[in-house]
C-alpha cells in the first residue's frame, strides 16, 4: 500500500493533468456544424425544480451544439394528425417541407424548439398559408401533443401552439368551449368577463397539451370597413382595445398558456393582407404611439410572454423594411420603448413578404432583427442550414443565437412549471356558461325599438353558405317559443364573414350581422342587430332578443355609417 505522502503526490499529479486537459480543450476551435442528427437535445445539467426557469435555461444552453441551437429557434408546422403515424399524403407533405415522414422525425432531426398545429379552412382569413390540418378533436389533439413532447426528449418541453383566436380564426372547433369573436367581446365591453373567458380558453388548451396560443389580436381597427383584420380585433378605440388585450393576457396566462400579442406594431389600419402583400402603414410615429402601440403596451404591462412581429412596412419606424425584419422595430421600439422582455416570434415565414428571400437567408435576417422564434418556415431544412451557415460565415453571431435560445428555453421551463391541464374542463357546463354569457352581452341593436320582440311567425334567410347558422337560429328561435316557417313569415336575414359586398337592398324585417357590422349601414331593414359571431351561443342569444326575453345590451366597438353604436 502506498504511503500517505505517495498518495498525496499521485493526487496532485492527477489534478494537474486534469487542468491541462481542460485548458487544451478550451483552446480548441469549435467544430463546424455537421449534418443534423436524429438524437434529441441533451438533458439540462442543472434541472432541479428549485432552480428558476432562467437558471435552468442558462445551464442547458451551455450544453447545446450549434446544430441544437439552430433548431431551438424554429417552430414549423407539420403534416399529420399523429406524431408518428401519418397517411402517405401527410408523409409526402413532410418530405417536401422537411425531408422526413412524420412530425416526430421532424422534431428529432432538426432539434426543434416548437411546433404549431394548424387547421385548413376555406372561409378563414389565414387560409392562404394553412396547407394542412392536424387538429380534429380533443382526444386526437391530446395524443398528438403528447407524442410531440415525447419525440422532443430531454428536460425542456417544446412549444406547442395554435391560433385559437375564436371567431373567424378558430383552429379547434369541436369538443371545446367556443368563445365569440374578439369584436363580440369588445361589444360586451367588460374586461373582467373577457379575462374569465380567456381563462376558460387557456384551461382547455392546456388540458389538450398546448402551451402557446397565438392570441389575442392587439390590432386597433382604423379603416372604414375593418380592413383585413375585421372581427379579429376588439374594436377601434385604443383604450378599449388595450383593456380587452390586457384582460385576455391575464386570462390565458392564468391558465399556464403563453399569450401572444399580434401583429406588432399594428395591422388594423391596412387594407392589404400581409399573407399576400407587404401592407404599408404611413401614419406618424406620434399616431402610432397613441393608437396602434397602446394595446401592445397594455399587454406587455399585463405580462404577456410573447409578441408576434408583423410583416408590415411601417414608414415611421424603418421605411421599406417589414417590421418582422426590422431591428429598429423589434429592438429599439418593442424592447427599448415598450420594455418587452419576453419572446418575440415572427409571423409565419411562409407568407409573401418573408418569401422574398430563400428560407435560410430569411431565417438569419429574422433572427438578426430581434425575433427569438421563427414560425412556419417554408423549407425547414433550408432555414436550419441557413442558420448553421450564418454561424460559420459570421452573418449570424453566436451570441445572438444563444440569446434567442435562452429566452425561448426560459419560457419553455416557465410553462412546464404550470399546473397540468384537466381533461374534465373541456366543454364543461361552467365553461359553456361563461361563453354563453359573453355571447349574450355582445348582442347589439343598431336600429329599431330596443329589445322589442318580433311578432308572428319568422322565416330565416341568409347569404349563400350560411346553412349551419340558419339551422342554429331556427332551432334557437323554436326553443325560445317563436314559430318558424319556411316562407311567408317575418324575415330575419343573416349576413356573416365575407359578405361585405352583399346586396341588402331587399327589405327584411330584421338584418343581423354575424361578423363586422360595417355592412349593416347598407341594410334597409327597420330592425338591425349585430352578434359579431355565428357560434351556436351567439345565435341562441340573438333568438332570446328576437323573442323579447333578453335586452340587447351590447354596443358596437366600431362606427357604422348611418347608425348609432346602440339604440338601447
Amino acid at each position: 500500500m502506498a504511503s500517505p505522502r505517495s498518495r498525496l503526490a499521485l493526487l496532485f499529479a492527477a489534478v494537474v493533468a486534469a487542468i491541462l486537459v481542460a485548458v487544451a480543450a478550451c483552446g480548441k476551435p469549435a467544430p463546424r456544424a455537421a449534418a443534423p442528427s436524429s438524437s434529441p437535445p441533451p438533458s439540462a445539467t442543472a434541472s432541479a425544480t428549485d432552480q428558476s426557469p432562467a437558471a435552468r435555461a442558462s445551464a442547458l444552453v451551455t450544453t447545446l451544439s450549434d446544430e441544437q441551437l439552430a433548431g431551438q429557434v424554429l417552430m414549423p408546422y407539420a403534416y399529420g394528425a399523429s406524431a408518428t403515424d401519418v397517411t402517405p399524403g401527410s408523409a409526402m407533405g413532410n418530405q417536401k417541407l422537411a425531408k422526413v415522414d412524420t412530425p416526430a422525425q421532424m422534431i428529432q432531426k432538426y432539434h426543434l424548439g416548437g411546433l404549431i398545429l394548424v387547421g385548413f379552412s376555406a372561409d378563414d382569413p389565414t387560409s392562404a398559408n394553412q396547407a394542412t390540418t392536424n387538429v380534429d378533436n380533443p382526444k386526437q389533439i391530446t395524443a398528438l401533443t403528447d407524442g410531440l413532447q415525447k419525440a422532443a426528449g430531454g428536460q425542456a418541453p417544446i412549444f406547442i401552439g395554435t391560433d385559437q383566436e375564436f371567431g373567424a380564426v378558430t383552429r379547434i372547433k369541436s369538443g371545446v368551449t367556443l368563445l365569440p369573436s374578439a369584436m363580440a367581446l369588445g361589444a360586451g365591453g367588460n374586461p373582467a368577463a373577457t379575462q374569465q373567458g380567456w381563462k376558460v380558453a387557456g384551461d382547455e388548451l392546456r388540458a389538450m397539451g398546448l402551451n402557446v396560443d397565438f392570441a389575442p389580436d392587439a390590432d386597433v381597427l382604423g379603416t372604414a370597413d375593418g380592413g383585413v383584420i375585421g372581427s379579429r380585433s376588439f374594436g377601434s378605440d385604443p383604450k378599449a382595445v388595450a383593456d380587452q388585450v390586457a384582460a385576455s393576457v391575464r386570462g390565458l396566462q392564468g391558465a399556464g398558456v403563453a399569450a401572444t400579442l399580434k401583429h406588432f406594431p399594428g395591422h388594423g389600419s391596412t387594407s392589404s393582407d400581409s399573407h399576400t402583400d407587404l401592407p404599408m402603414i404611413s401614419k406618424s410615429k406620434t399616431d402610432l404611439d397613441k393608437v396602434d402601440l397602446a394595446p401592445f403596451k397594455a399587454g406587455i404591462d399585463a405580462g404577456t410572454q410573447m409578441v408576434m412581429s408583423g410583416h408590415l412596412d411601417v414608414k415611421s419606424i424603418e421605411p421599406g423594411v417589414p417590421a418582422s425584419f426590422s431591428h429598429k422595430a423589434l429592438v429599439d421600439v418593442l424592447r427599448g420603448e415598450l420594455g418587452f422582455k419576453g419572446v418575440v416570434v415572427s409571423d409565419a415565414l411562409n407568407m409573401a413578404p418573408a418569401e422574398k428571400w430563400p428560407a435560410g437567408e430569411a431565417a438569419v435576417r429574422a433572427l438578426n432583427a430581434g425575433n427569438d422564434l421563427l414560425l412556419m418556415p417554408p423549407d425547414v431544412g433550408g432555414a436550419y442550414q441557413g442558420l448553421l451557415d450564418g454561424l460559420h460565415t459570421g452573418s449570424l453571431k453566436k451570441d445572438r443565437l444563444v440569446e434567442a435560445v435562452t429566452r425561448d428555453l426560459t419560457l419553455r421551463f416557465t410553462l412546464a412549471d404550470a399546473q397540468a391541464g384537466d381533461q374534465n374542463v373541456l366543454a364543461s357546463q361552467s365553461h359553456l356558461d361563461v361563453a354563453s354569457g359573453l355571447s349574450a352581452a355582445a348582442v347589439t341593436q343598431l336600429r329599431g325599438q330596443c329589445g322589442a320582440p318580433i311578432k308572428g311567425p319568422v322565416t330565416v334567410t341568409t347569404s349563400p353558405g350560411r346553412d349551419t347558422a340558419k339551422a342554429n337560429l331556427e332551432k334557437a328561435l323554436r326553443s325560445a317559443g317563436v314559430e318558424v316557417v319556411p316562407s311567408g313569415g317575418r324575415v330575419v336575414h343573416l349576413v356573416g364573414y365575407g359578405d361585405g359586398t352583399a346586396d341588402l337592398s331587399k327589405t327584411a324585417d330584421v338584418t343581423v350581422g354575424m361578423d363586422t357590422p360595417y355592412i349593416l349601414g347598407k341594410a334597409k331593414s327597420p330592425n338591425v342587430l349585430a352578434t359579431y359571431s355565428s357560434t351556436p351561443d351567439s345565435l341562441k342569444a340573438l333568438a332570446q332578443v328576437l323573442a323579447g326575453k333578453q335586452k340587447p345590451t351590447g354596443k358596437s366597438p366600431v362606427d357604422v355609417p348611418g347608425l348609432p353604436r346602440s339604440v338601447c
